[in-house]
């Protein structure tokens, strides 16, 4: 029979630290070799027992679960990472995988997710799994494909204004045709047909604070 997959757990509050360990007991491939309560606790629990996978939460007194990730990753790419946090938003994420992260996995997650992520940072340490990161990439990707350039935005700001092809033109110095190219590119990103469509989704993505009242 193989070794148990050993495991350092870091968070700086006794009782999670306390209940993840018992959750990892409860597995019989796997072994909690020492737990941390800090960053420094952490770095150095590691370098003296060379755990398979370390389990650290996001949010520490001394610094973060990435401190912990970048120090790790910069001497071992065989080591299972793993970040636990009550805040899983896209950008933490983003950062998580940026850092070197195996997975992600919110607090709020059933204990056995925990476990699986452990599991498969032991095996796969440089691939990354997260529940949420589809829908964060598909966010970002839908973020990006809206994104207009300098020229794009004042273009719309005109649009905003009532002006149209001819006018905007005259106001950027760009020929009509060029003007109504950026139109037509700024719709293909907005997702429009027309310019009220344009305006309306501007505005709720932010890209306009106000529309000035036009008759079509």
């Amino acid at each position: 029979m193989s070794a148990p997959i050993g495991v350092l757990l870091v968070d700086d509050h006794e009782l999670i630290r306390s209940g993840l360990a018992g959750v990892f007991d409860l597995e019989e491939d796997m072994k909690i070799v020492a737990t941390a309560g800090s960053v420094v606790e952490a770095l150095r629990k590691f370098d003296e027992l060379q755990p398979d996978v370390v389990v650290a939460d996001l949010q520490l007194q001394d610094g973060t679960g990435l401190d912990i990730v970048r120090s790790i990753r910069k001497v071992s790419n065989t080591t299972g990472l793993v970040v636990l946090t009550m805040h899983s938003g896209d950008d933490q994420i983003f950062a998580a995988m940026q850092a070197g992260a195996s997975g992600f996995v919110g607090k709020d997650a059933p204990s056995g997710e925990v476990v699986r992520a452990a599991r498969h940072a032991a095996v796969s340490p440089r691939s990354f799994v997260c529940t949420g990161l589809v829908g964060a990439m598909m966010r970002r990707g839908a973020a990006e494909s809206t994104r207009l350039s300098d020229r794009e935005h004042e273009v719309l700001l005109l649009l905003a204004d009532g002006l149209g092809a001819a006018a905007i033109g005259d106001k950027l110095y760009l020929s009509e045709s060029t003007a109504k190219s950026h139109i037509a590119r700024i719709y293909q990103k907005l997702g429009a047909t027309n310019r009220a469509q344009a305006l309306v989704t501007a505005m709720r993505i932010g890209l306009l604070s106000s529309v000035r009242p036009v008759d079509n």
